[in-house]
């Protein structure tokens, strides 16, 4: 099945999705044409290259004619930016970064509370625009009411519930009560439906997210400093593998974070059964000290439950355990899907090992190079094998002695297996001095509150 994998290493918003699938081949004339159907009202598309420490990328950005123009002129560099908008919490104001080390404040991508602001190195002109506030209903009744497919209609509908939820927790309100003003509700649909008339254009049916990189820091807002990740973006990332990174700003946004939770599978790399074919890349905000680009592998998977399985087998009688431990190790880095060594006795009574692992049908002759190459084998055998796996989830949970990686599997959609994972576990335990068995338990206990939240 066609497939993608993001890596945030500069975060993920709604805009450098969309414009890294345009980068990955989705014809803008076919979003433009998908987005009539919306009936928005007037608006420009932005799609243009942008150079990002040396990588081209696409960047992608939406222009209401609302109001007057204007641009904001930084303090400290004179850099013209452009403000554009998602999603707007009503009572939020314009916001900015606040560096305490240095005390100066910078104009920053900004979504907290439904407020939020992109300020791109882009020369595209700014527009205020007047207040109209809309809830989840009143947005749901825009895209429902238009001709995209159900399928769209069925997806934006859970990306904009994951947004309203996390915001309605944050602000202690209930999800009705949660509004966009009237011109970040247009782009952000913009933004959400656009991503998912990508993927459906480009026959997208797995999306793999990697770990993705909030940023870290404080926004101002109307209410005082806030932290980075922003709370409705470290709402909508529970359970989801992040780190800080090392640029001091938000870098993550929550129609970012919203579009890898209901979209995306948790992959800390390339999966073992994944052929990349292309990588685009979308632009994002700022001039960091990175790219700021957002970059996604398109290519195929192979489906694990077909019979395109193999399995790979030698017996080996002259080589040490050590050795074993060694090539078990570089056949899963090499892509195996599994493997091991079974204790065996060969002719004449002599102990021995079989050396077996599964591998998918494209990566045969990579893994045998690693097994002629490491072991003594002088031949392999293997034949085609069909397996039936869980629906697999990860998730990162927090116990008194530090943060464990989970995977949950999962049988017609129920939980029904939970395992912490064990090196997660050794290394919270060697760093706490507590033991392993503790360890593992508190993680097990933190993961299953986690799917009662």
């Amino acid at each position: 099945m066609k497939a993608i994998y993001l890596e945030t290493f500069a975060g993920i918003s709604g805009n450098m999705l969309l414009g890294a699938l345009l980068d990955a081949g989705f014809p803008i004339d076919v979003l433009k044409s998908e987005l009539e159907k919306l009936n928005l009202g007037e608006y420009e598309l932005v799609h243009q290259r942008a150079n990002k420490l040396g990588i081209d990328a696409q960047y992608f950005n939406v222009l209401l004619p609302h109001g007057h123009e204007h641009s904001h002129n930084h303090e400290h560099t004179h850099e013209e930016h452009t403000h554009t908008h998602e999603a707007h919490f009503h009572c939020q104001e314009y916001a900015h970064t606040y560096d305490p080390a240095s005390h100066h404040e910078e104009h920053h991508h900004h979504e907290h509370g439904y407020h939020h602001h992109e300020h791109e190195h882009h020369e595209l002109p700014h527009t205020h625009h007047h207040h109209e506030h809309r809830n989840l209903a009143d947005v749901m009744s825009i895209i429902d009411a238009s001709s995209l497919s159900q399928s769209i209609k069925d997806k934006a509908r859970e990306v904009f519930t994951a947004i309203a939820i996390a915001e309605a927790k944050v602000h202690g309100k209930a999800v009705e009560e949660v509004h966009f003003h009237e011109v970040g509700a247009i782009d952000t649909i913009i933004d959400i439906v656009g991503c998912l008339l990508g993927l459906e254009y480009l026959g997208i049916e797995k999306v793999y997210v990697g770990k993705i990189t909030t940023g870290h820091g404080f926004v101002k807002c109307a209410h005082g400093l806030m932290p980075v990740p922003a709370p409705a973006t470290a709402e909508l990332l529970q359970g989801l593998p992040q780190e800080k990174g090392r640029v001091a700003k938000e870098l993550t946004t929550p129609t970012g974070a919203a579009l890898a939770k209901v979209l995306g599978e948790t992959a800390l790399e390339l999966p073992a059964n994944f052929t990349c074919e292309k990588i685009a890349y979308g632009a994002g905000t700022w001039e960091l000290e990175i790219p700021n680009v957002l970059r996604v592998h398109v290519g195929t998977i192979a489906d694990e439950k077909s019979s395109g399985i193999l399995e790979v087998a030698c017996n080996i009688d002259d080589m040490s355990g050590e050795v074993f431990a060694y090539v078990i190790e570089r056949l899963l880095l090499a892509g195996a899907l599994d493997a091991w060594a079974e204790p065996i006795v060969m002719k004449k009574g002599r102990p021995a090992y079989k050396l077996v692992f599964l591998v998918v049908e494209s990566k045969l002759t990579e893994l045998l190079d690693v097994v002629f190459e490491e072991t003594t084998t002088l031949g392999v055998r293997y034949h085609q094998v069909e397996r039936t796996v869980l629906e697999r989830r990860s998730a990162v949970v927090a116990t008194p002695y530090g943060s464990v990686a989970v995977k949950y599997g999962l049988c017609n959609g129920a939980v029904v297996n939970i395992a912490p994972e064990f090196e997660s576990c050794k290394e919270i335990a060697a760093s706490a001095k507590v033991s392993l068995k503790k360890a593992m338990q508190y993680a097990q206990i933190a993961a299953e509150e986690l799917l009662n939240e």
